[in-house]
């Protein structure tokens, strides 16, 4: 990836290594950690233990990766959800997130500190503000700030700017926690959908549903929200909380074949990588053409 071949070059370039004893380095760091941080995660880590520094470059949103601390970048802001409140082991606060994107991509992005928030609520940031951002931690496909991070409005002028994250097309083999990737899988399982509170508004009701998704190399368990339940099950909004209309609906599903785009993440509870789907999308006929003729 591009942004691993930045890292490893200027790491070398400045402490004077061979590429070569950087990538073993990050290996090993790698390997400490079980696997569980990517390449570039580790060439973070090995960077900032060489005391090295990448505190004043500016990343591209597509070379954001799961790991990196203190990445800073430069976006708009181009869609804003509201402000919610949370109450989590004894631990009450507030929280709000919005979508960021540049030329490259787009990324959630979510602010965790009391002044970042205000300046939402106070609409000192909107919508189309352009914002430069420093400091943050990208984790589970997300950018989020703390009060250790900063964000100031720029007077930098952003066109052509992604408002979907770009997605490459993967595979289940091989995926890890962080990963962000669409996959074109069959249905092979499904189960009950699950219904809740929702902590967007009070009074209203959540539901998500869980498949098991096969795309020829592995089987994967993938859990889809609201919407994107409604993408992939033809229900209307009454039927999705009706459990026997939804249930005769969902029988259609199994055998059902779509691409799926999301986030990969670590379910502690069964120790295992599951994808949560952001959206679903037909199979583009055109496109298994151009991959099968690659395989060849």
């Amino acid at each position: 990836m591009e942004s691993y071949d930045k890292i490893i070059g200027k790491i070398a370039r400045i402490s004077g290594l061979k590429i070569e004893e950087v990538e073993e380095k990050i290996s090993a760091k790698r390997t400490k950690l079980s696997g569980l941080i990517s390449k570039e995660g580790a060439a973070q880590i090995v960077a900032a233990e060489l005391g090295i520094s990448f505190d004043n470059e500016l990343c591209d949103i597509s070379d954001l990766n799961d790991g990196m601390r203190k990445a800073n970048v430069l976006g708009k802001i181009t869609k804003i959800f509201p402000v919610r409140e949370f109450n989590k082991n004894g631990r009450e606060g507030k929280v709000v997130s919005f979508y960021l994107g540049d030329k490259t991509s787009s990324i959630r992005t979510a602010l965790w500190d009391v002044n970042h928030i205000s300046l939402i609520e106070k609409g000192s940031l909107k919508e189309g503000d352009v914002v430069e951002i420093s400091g943050a931690n990208v984790r589970n496909g997300e950018l989020h700030l703390s009060g250790f991070s900063n964000i100031k409005k720029s007077k930098e002028k952003l066109e052509d700017i992604k408002t979907e994250v770009a997605l490459s097309l993967g595979t289940f083999n091989g995926v890890k926690a962080g990963d962000r990737l669409k996959v074109r899988a069959v249905v092979v399982q499904s189960f009950e959908p699950r219904y809740f509170d929702s902590k967007k508004k009070e009074g209203e009701k959540g539901v998500l549903l869980n498949l098991v998704l096969d795309d020829g190399t592995e089987t994967m368990r993938t859990v889809l929200f609201g919407e994107t339940i409604k993408k992939i099950v033809n229900v209307t909004d009454e039927e999705l909380f009706d459990l026997e209309k939804f249930n005769g609906k969902r029988e259609a599903l199994l055998g059902m074949e779509k691409v799926f785009l999301g986030n990969f993440r670590n379910n502690s509870f069964t120790n295992s990588i599951e994808m949560t789907a952001n959206d679903v999308e037909d199979v583009n006929v055109d496109e298994v053409i151009k991959e099968l003729e690659a395989r060849v």
